[in-house]
């Protein structure tokens, strides 16, 4: 029998009773949330993907019981109160979240292989060629079963990528190449919160990077095996198309047709990209509908001709089935990337149901493929592929959900022009509401948004819904007989329209938006605020616009660094009175400091000043370094052991691209050369005499990826005794 009086307060009753306390909570909720009861399941696939993202959070590899166990428990809680609501309503999303972080922890211990620790070569290298990409100069290949000299079999890794810039022999998946290279380990991110290319590479199990020295010699040919057969097809397609055609229409076409857009000239891509049409060189849910649209109804109208088969059997079920067919030949054709995976889970359901006289595209349905998708990869998760993928077509299916009446009683009535009215109308709503939900992911992971990216649209997607796809499908038709050519010259021209379009809104002022570095909360608050908007029905979905708001807006509120370093010491920047980014001068690649200047969202380059002083007087340099004065501190920028002499008198900060064998007088804090090579690139916020420093091995920590440097890590002792 209780013991606690009827009349005592709530804190007594949930103290005593907290499993009560709990079901109480459960079924109010319940009752709240009654409207949009059945779309309380929707919720548990983002739970699953919170358990993904938080195992990539962290900053310690976590051990392997935490996973499985806490799995284990709330598996056994739902079990155990499958009867009672408010236990389900509780526990599921706790399963979920565990069944996510024990699938990411799984799939991060399996693929681990051994990786190249620092830079090896010239030396020779040997191995089989699985992947060919041709670029606009040389070939990139992708090699296995590798033998690499002076690498021992137990450090060598599964996979390496070697770019050949020597013409040799035509080179194909299955050959067994040997190559002089010069191989380096795949390189950490420039600063911490940019791309995290060990991270891709891991789960690549592609444990180096390189370029050769001469020709690659073809040393023997293997030909059996699926895998390589297919990426065989997909090179001879994408070369007899990029032949077929040439030029940037001929690189395009062979991208739409199996997903290879090395060919692909790079001021083509960038227009492509800053107009928003980026979308039609990453193959995902526009082509595969649009090729199974095309043979659903080509193959349909088809049989149609034949009186006597359309009235006796179901031409369009078999219709179903022949587009079933070929969104299996174009998944596989096209790579099988996320986007497609996605697309090609949901046409499928979608085939299926017309095959069974049931057809439905819902929520559920992108649901259920979020959830394959992320059990098979879950490192996905993390990558532009699959939120952008997802975010747009849960926005357009929310959308469509929610104006459905009104946008399917738009242009009703008589009048030919009412049909293309309505189709152009469709495609700049879609234009729109896809535009809107990924510019958080966009401006998360490429620093930029497309702003004139609904006129694109108008004027592109029409043109390869009707013309262009539908002309690849019968170049597809018509190349095994070696006439390919009749189908492609046509589809150049649309090809050559939707280049020419891009080019001119790109001409245009302002057609696209540079912002600076979103940080990681804001993300996050920008994705539940779309999970929330999306997938509620009620009024209260539209607190869902605060979070997006919010998040966007992160991008103001965060303040970028005063000085950053990278890892290698060869590129110093630092923030301008202005807010704008200097970076100083280096030879070679300007990649790192192409990605500095659009975090810092700028894309021109300021003049560093290789003597003398910066126009806000900011920054001086001399021929041994830079000093840098902001916010009441002194940051010596050596790049040579001579600068360290006066430095170490009048700085507070000192960061010397060479090591610091002494002590510092003035400097509380010493960034040197063994520093930098321990924790990686550094970025540092002044804030009158108060300082904050962020390294890129902080940012990541220790992880399957990560290279495995002095644990111990830490800085060269500056302050003075």
């Amino acid at each position: 029998m209780s013991t606690v009086d009827p009349s005592a307060g709530t804190d007594d009753f949930i103290a005593s009773h907290p499993h009560r306390a709990l079901l109480r909570f459960g079924r109010l909720i319940g009752r709240q949330l009654a409207p949009d009861r059945e779309r309380w399941p929707l919720w548990l696939p983002a739970f699953l993907g919170a358990g993904i993202a938080a195992y990539f959070a962290l900053t310690v590899e976590p051990s392997a019981w935490i996973g499985w166990t806490g799995l284990a428990l709330s598996a056994a809680t739902a079990l155990a109160g499958r009867k009672e609501p408010a236990i389900l309503f509780v526990s599921l999303p706790i399963v979920a979240f565990f069944l996510g972080f024990t699938a990411a922890e799984w799939r991060a211990d399996r693929l681990s292989a051994p990786r190249l620790e620092r830079k090896l070569g010239p030396t020779s290298l040997s191995g089989r060629v699985v992947e060919v990409e041709p670029l606009a100069k040389g070939t990139r290949v992708t090699l296995d079963r590798l033998s690499i000299d002076r690498l021992d079999a137990a450090r060598t890794p599964l996979k390496v990528r070697v770019h050949l810039r020597a013409r040799g022999p035509e080179v194909k998946p299955g050959d067994s190449v040997s190559v002089k290279a010069v191989l380096l380990p795949p390189s950490p991110p420039i600063t911490p919160g940019a791309f995290d290319f060990q991270r891709h590479a891991y789960f690549m199990q592609l444990g180096a990077v390189g370029y050769s020295y001469g020709r690659a010699v073809v040393t023997s040919s293997e030909r059996s095996g699926f895998s390589l057969w297919l990426t065989a097809l997909r090179e001879r397609i994408a070369a007899r198309v990029a032949a077929g055609l040439g030029g940037a229409e001929g690189g395009i076409a062979a991208a739409l047709m199996t997903g290879e857009r090395g060919a692909i000239p790079p001021d083509v891509v960038e227009a492509m990209r800053n107009s928003g049409l980026a979308h039609l060189l990453a193959i995902a849910g526009l082509h595969l509908g649009l090729v199974t649209g095309t043979l659903l109804f080509g193959v349909r109208a088809l049989l149609a001709l034949v009186p006597w088969l359309a009235i006796r059997y179901p031409i369009k079920k078999w219709a179903a089935f022949a587009a079933l067919l070929g969104a299996i030949f174009y998944l596989f054709i096209t790579g099988a990337t996320v986007p497609t995976e996605r697309a090609f889970i949901m046409t499928s359901v979608v085939l299926l149901g017309v095959m069974l006289d049931r057809v439905t595209i819902s929520m559920r349905l992108v649901a259920w493929a979020a959830v394959v998708v992320m059990l098979i990869e879950p490192e996905s998760i993390v990558g532009p592929s699959f939120q952008l993928s997802f975010a747009a077509v849960g926005a357009l299916i929310a959308a469509y959900e929610t104006l459905r009446p009104r946008l399917f009683g738009w242009g009703q009535g008589r009048g030919w022009w009412r049909l293309p009215l309505r189709y152009l109308g469709g495609v700049a709503f879609t234009s729109l509401i896809t535009g809107l939900a990924t510019i958080p992911f966009s401006l998360y992971h490429f620093d930029q948004v497309a702003v004139f990216g609904v006129v694109t649209n108008l004027i592109a997607v029409p043109i390869a819904a009707l013309w262009i796809m539908p002309w690849a499908i019968v170049t597809f038709a018509l190349m095994p007989f070696g006439l390919e050519a009749l189908a492609l010259q046509p589809m150049g021209w649309g090809l050559n329209a939707v280049i020419r379009s891009a080019q001119w809104v790109v001409s245009w002022p302002g057609s696209t938006a540079i912002l600076p570095a979103m940080p990681t909360w804001g993300i996050a608050l920008a994705s539940l605020g779309l999970l929330w908007l999306c997938l509620w029905r009620q009024p209260w979905r539209w607190a869902g616009v605060v979070g997006l708001a919010v998040g966007i807006s992160s991008i103001a509120i965060a303040r970028q660094p005063d000085v950053i370093v990278s890892g290698d010491a060869r590129i110093f920047a630092v923030r301008a009175a202005d807010g704008r980014t200097l970076v100083s001068p280096i030879r070679g690649n300007d990649f790192e400091v192409e990605t500095i200047l659009k975090r810092a969202g700028q894309t021109d380059r300021d003049v560093w000043p290789s003597s003398g002083e910066s126009l806000d007087g900011r920054l001086r340099c001399g021929d041994f370094g830079c000093l840098y004065r902001a916010a009441g501190a002194v940051v010596a920028l050596a790049r040579r052991l001579e600068a360290l002499d006066e430095d170490c008198q009048v700085a507070s900060i000192v960061v010397s691209a060479v090591p610091v064998k002494r002590r510092c007088r003035s400097a509380s804090m010493v960034i040197d050369r063994f520093t930098l090579w321990r924790e990686g690139g550094h970025a540092i916020w002044l804030d009158d005499g108060a300082m904050r420093v962020e390294t890129v091995r902080q940012w990541r920590g220790d992880r399957p990826w990560t290279d495995k440097r002095n644990p111990r890590g830490g800085y060269v002792a500056a302050i003075s005794p």
